[in-house]
């Protein structure tokens, strides 16, 4: 919604404003120059990215407009379903893991954290590295490096989306004189005509400017740097899954290797260590 109404914005103070200034919005509708600079954008993110990219460009654009009340019960069950995990290897040892790590969707603990089970990636980072713990010994130093190079091919992946987002935004003034440069070249034909017709060819060659620096600086540029920040508050996740099992490699307690997981989320869904253990004491009952 936050969106949304940011677009709402944009759109009413810049296209308000050229109204206020006398200005008539039947002037700025010119259908083909929207062709070239949308067309001209959409094509060159075509050639420069992979059908992944794309994709994932389409579905981190959708991610913008979902909401986020769904965040911080997410980071809720990601606490509790590592103490509970930890809990059981404490009790049970790392053969317990079997059960859960080898087909999650079917776990009857993952089942009971359905915002886990939401988040893919998530869940094959929780499993897989709980699957290498449970080959054999490693120190704490090598997991946690092993768990960054993770984090960071992980993190590499999901930005792409974004940088081909912002590449496209950066070009969209040049399409927009790409345009223009083709409107005057239209008007150049029509010298000999009279000089109202002239102006409005004129007028139509300027819009392609203006088309093309508001998608780069009111729409393109701003959408990118919003996914990018949905990734980063992916990735927190996973640095906070990396906290618990580096804390818990190192020999500390389950709440205590929780409490290390908890200090890296996001400060806007990151509970304090009272409230925790309140929920811990609650999920034992």
């Amino acid at each position: 919604m936050q969106k949304l109404i940011g677009v709402g914005l944009v759109a009413l103070c810049v296209f308000g404003g050229f109204v206020m200034a006398n200005g008539k919005l039947i002037a700025l509708w010119q259908p083909s120059e929207m062709v070239i600079i949308l067309g001209a954008a959409l094509g060159s993110m075509v050639i420069g990215n992979s059908t992944t990219v794309l994709k994932e460009v389409l579905h981190q654009l959708k991610g913008l407009l979902a909401s986020r009340k769904g965040e911080a019960q997410l980071a809720r069950e990601l606490l509790m379903i590592m103490h509970t995990l930890l809990d059981e290897i404490r009790q049970k040892g790392l053969k317990v893991l079997d059960a859960h790590i080898e087909a999650p969707m079917a776990s009857p603990l993952f089942q009971r954290f359905p915002e886990i089970l939401k988040e893919p990636i998530l869940v094959n980072f929780i499993t897989d590295n709980l699957r290498m713990l449970a080959m054999g010994k490693i120190s704490a130093h090598e997991f946690e490096a092993v768990l960054e190079q993770e984090i960071l091919a992980i993190e590499d992946d999901l930005l792409r989306a974004s940088k081909a987002l912002h590449r496209a935004g950066e070009a969209m003034p040049g399409f927009g004189i790409l345009a223009a440069v083709g409107g005057i070249i239209i008007t150049m034909q029509h010298l000999d005509g009279p000089l109202g017709e002239i102006g409005v060819h004129v007028a139509a060659a300027l819009v392609g400017t203006f088309i093309g620096i508001f998608g780069c600086y009111c729409l393109f540029e701003p959408a990118g740097a919003a996914m990018a920040e949905l990734v980063h508050r992916k990735i927190s996740t996973l640095e906070c899954v990396k906290a618990v099992l580096t804390s818990h490699v190192a020999g500390k307690s389950p709440l205590l290797a929780v409490d290390a997981g908890r200090r890296v989320l996001e400060m806007d869904v990151k509970p304090s260590f009272a409230t925790v253990e309140r929920w811990l004491d609650s999920e034992a009952m």
